[in-house]
């Protein structure tokens, strides 16, 4: 007789809810083995018994044929004798008792949710099947999994669907190992499963309750909702993380009624397509964006338009040079899409400013004046989940918000060469990261993993803050009883930042610029040294003259880091309106530049923006320095640029005069020329706070854009001159730190990389000076992925304290560079210094 031995496996990664216990079912009854295998938190346990030979083969295949979408860390077997008793060669799939999930911003143990598979689409279109036009189908590998989660770990039992009991068919299926749907927790079908119903106004209309339900049951009603849409009026759909709402994207006036409805004058719209080709007239479309559009995460794809670009779908994303487009997530939605034909305007089911509404009631009270009528089912969605966002950049995805059928799944948080010992010594095992306040969404890390929550939102939005709150306070009870760290932003304003100080447990801060430069080299395993662009709207920094950091060049090392140049700051009159009014940060760098800038022919645009007395009153605040504080953030220069241009003077959403920006630059011909950005050199007796190598001076910049515009330059060739401009000045800035530095390793960080102009002539121009630059792909640039860069900080045990010492001119001076070139201009101090 063969020896035999007993095989235990605590089996990490994306484990529940894909399948992977019928799939070690499966295999371990294919070598004859006996025993278990059990969901619990955080993890599967396998417990097998059998002949010692197969169940090393057993251990061998079984991460090299894990389907996807599992992912399987690796394993640690645990050997020990075979039990007394021959066990009967029957493998039993268990689940472990539950642990609620309240808010639940991070699950460990829990997958994302998935778009219909191919499998399951054939069947919802075949008249043959019985589960042909059933709008919630799903089976091992996809459906909803996170958004109907009430507990760990992953159980039918533990999610909405728990009041839903099986039919005699779907049990039978559910407990053949011979059919796909064995053990599929969230199957079901139109005799056992959710149910449509549809308001119209103040009358609803419902299928049957009872008995055997029709067939054309779900088909009537979504019909229904097609004339609705086809009417120009707006449909409340509930979708998977929340509600929806839709319009017709050809129908004009119904997509500017959806617009003054909701509250959203400006502010881009998604298109639901049904199929990719239903775009591509409008859109351009390669194959990394195909195949980003076709991902089971069914995410909002960024695709650029084709020309003329007035013509797409007018009103759906005005002055934009993207379109997102997303294919159905959800049977319902395939279903939809359909019968209506033609694309959908697909936007967040609530008020502008608001969250999301996820239960029906809640939807029809704070929906009312919004929507005409609302299409919900009776699956409860457990917690609300926008839909995530990408754009493809060299061929490769980079996330803009991470959400829906990504989170909440780990990331693997790597070593850095060096750092294995302070890694153990010093840092806690567990982590909470509180991220930053706009597009809110904290971290836990523990072990070799990080989970980043899914996009919360603006903490200004009273909601969202007690959503972070419960959120941190759940995190701390279940994982915290060891001892944990909470970490935040450096700001003392934040309101993350205060959460964290409230808590029991010991707190750091990371400065909020060096945590976007660590969360990219967190993502790609960058150990030191290595320079890193951060640019964004605004974040706080060490510096007495201009606090108010955004355009930041750092070189990170392994004793810590020191910024190295910096944009020139300028005034922002009125402080926070400055953030919302780019002509406020248009006349602070008018001012700012001179008398004759300030009374350029080529100002009009932002001077016409006030009237003759606002514009006094600031003019004289900024002079006193009265509530005019000094920033040197890119997003306020690219805000300040739009205004100069006439594309935006007051916004209606966050991002967007750098949005309208990108999208001027886009119409321009093929190489309209740049800008001159010149980097002005550090005086040898540097003052506090003055960066090591000098500020890159705009003003040259203004001039040349502000003697264009009198010129009657095209706004198109204007914009992108001025991105061009950027783009060669950091190539030549970065070419000249990576001479005294050694560093050849380029971070592009921050919100304003979310601009793809910006993003890709940056990276060819770092390139062509012989540079490597990395970007966020999986950890959104933006304030996104603060949270990943912040645990970094900790667990690399970076000094997170700015150097203060400063290279000297000499170690600066590239021998045999003409002083001609535009890094060797004469020394200038700061605005004020």
């Amino acid at each position: 007789m063969k020896p035999r031995a007993r095989l235990q496996l605590r089996c990490s990664g994306i484990v529940q809810g894909v399948g992977f216990r019928p799939f070690v079912h499966r295999l371990a009854m294919a070598l004859e083995l006996a025993g278990e295998v059990e969901n619990v938190r955080g993890s599967v346990r396998i417990d097998l018994e059998g002949e010692r030979d197969r169940l090393e083969s057993f251990l061998e295949r079984l991460p090299r044929e894990i389907p996807p979408p599992a992912q399987l860390e690796p394993l640690e077997p645990c050997w020990l004798p075979p039990t007394a008793i021959t066990p009967a060669a029957t493998v039993r799939i268990a689940a472990g008792a539950a642990t609620p999930l309240g808010i639940g911003l991070v699950a460990p143990s829990l997958a994302a949710d998935r778009a219909p598979c191919a499998a399951c689409l054939a069947e919802l279109s075949d008249p043959a099947d019985r589960r042909f036009g059933y709008p919630f189908i799903s089976c091992c590998s996809c459906g909803p999994r996170f958004s109907i989660a009430t507990a760990e770990p992953f159980a039918r039992a533990h999610t909405s669907l728990a009041s839903f009991v099986l039919c005699p068919s779907c049990r039978q299926e559910f407990d053949d190992p011979h059919n796909r749907r064995f053990h599929a927790e969230t199957i079901g079908c139109p005799a056992c499963g959710p149910r449509l119903s549809l308001r119209i106004g103040a009358q609803a209309a419902q299928p049957q309750t009872s008995g055997s339900p029709r067939r054309e049951d779900s088909a009537t009603l979504i019909q229904r909702a097609c004339e609705l849409l086809g009417d120009g009026r707006i449909l409340a759909l509930q979708g998977i993380g929340g509600f929806q709402l839709l319009v017709d994207a050809s129908n004009a006036a119904a997509v500017a009624q959806l617009r003054r409805r909701k509250q959203r004058p400006a502010k881009p719209f998604a298109l639901l397509v049904g199929d990719p080709a239903w775009i591509s007239a409008h859109c351009l479309l390669d194959a990394d964006e195909l195949e980003a559009l076709q991902h089971l995460a069914a995410p909002i794809v960024l695709l650029r338009r084709r020309a003329p670009v007035a013509e797409s779908f007018p009103g759906v994303a005005p002055g934009s040079p993207a379109m997102g487009v997303m294919l159905p997530a959800s049977p319902l939605h395939h279903l939809l899409i359909r019968a209506f034909g033609r694309p959908l305007v697909a936007t967040s089911g609530n008020r502008s400013g608001e969250t999301l509404c996820t239960d029906p009631a809640e939807a029809i009270e704070r929906l009312a004046g919004i929507a005409d009528a609302w299409l919900c089912h009776d699956r409860p969605i457990a917690r609300p989940l926008d839909d995530s966002v990408l754009q493809v950049i060299d061929g490769r995805p980079a996330l803009i918000r991470r959400a829906r059928g990504l989170a909440p799944e780990a990331l693997p948080l790597p070593t850095v060469p060096g750092a294995e010992a302070t890694t153990s010594e010093l840092a806690p095992q567990v982590l909470v990261a509180l991220g930053g306040d706009l597009k809110s969404a904290p971290a836990l890390a523990i072990g070799s993993r990080v989970w980043l929550a899914p996009h919360l939102g603006d903490l200004a939005e009273g909601s969202c803050q007690q959503r972070l709150a419960e959120g941190v306070a759940e995190l701390l009870e279940r994982h915290g009883g060891g001892g944990a760290l909470l970490v935040s932003d450096a700001h003392p304003g934040y309101l993350s930042h205060q959460l964290a100080a409230t808590q029991p447990f010991e707190h750091r801060e990371v400065p909020h610029h060096l945590a976007h430069a660590l969360a990219v080299m967190a993502e790609h395993r960058l150990d030191a040294p290595v320079l890193a662009y951060c640019f964004d709207g605004l974040g706080y920094g060490h510096d007495p003259v201009a606090p108010l950091w955004g355009g930041e060049l750092l070189q990170i090392d392994g004793d810590g880091w020191r910024r190295l140049a910096s944009l020139r700051p300028f005034p922002l009159p009125g402080a926070e309106r400055a953030m919302a009014e780019p002509r406020r940060a248009a006349l602070g760098l008018l001012a700012a530049a001179g008398s004759a800038v300030l009374h350029h022919p080529g100002a009009r645009h932002t001077l016409a923006a006030f009237s003759q007395d606002e514009r006094q009153l600031l003019l004289q605040a900024i002079a006193s320095r009265c509530n005019s504080p000094l920033s040197s953030s890119v997003g306020r220069l690219f805000d300040a640029v739009a205004s100069l241009l006439g594309l935006a003077q007051v916004l209606s959403h966050e991002g967007q005069g750098g949005l309208l920006l990108e999208g001027a630059a886009a119409r321009a011909p093929a190489d309209p020329g740049a800008y001159p950005l010149p980097l002005r050199m550090a005086a040898a007796t540097a003052k506090e706070g003055l960066p090591a190598m000098g500020r890159l001076d705009w003003q040259p910049l203004i001039e040349a854009l502000l003697a264009d515009q009198d010129a009657g330059v095209p706004t198109s060739v204007c914009a992108a001159r001025f991105h061009n401009g950027m783009s060669q000045a950091f190539q030549a800035l970065a070419v000249s730190a990576s001479r005294h530095t050694g560093a050849a390793r380029v971070v592009l960080a921050g919100g304003c990389f979310q601009n793809r102009i910006l993003l890709e002539g940056s990276i060819r121009a770092l390139r062509a000076g012989g540079l490597t630059p990395f970007w966020g792909e999986r950890v959104p640039a933006n304030d996104g992925g603060l949270a990943l860069g912040q645990v970094w900080a900790v667990r690399c045990s970076l000094p997170i304290n700015q150097r203060e010492d400063l290279p000297s001119q000499s170690q600066l001076h590239v021998p045999g560079r003409s002083r001609s070139h535009p890094l060797d201009h004469e020394p200038a101090t700061a605005i004020g210094a």
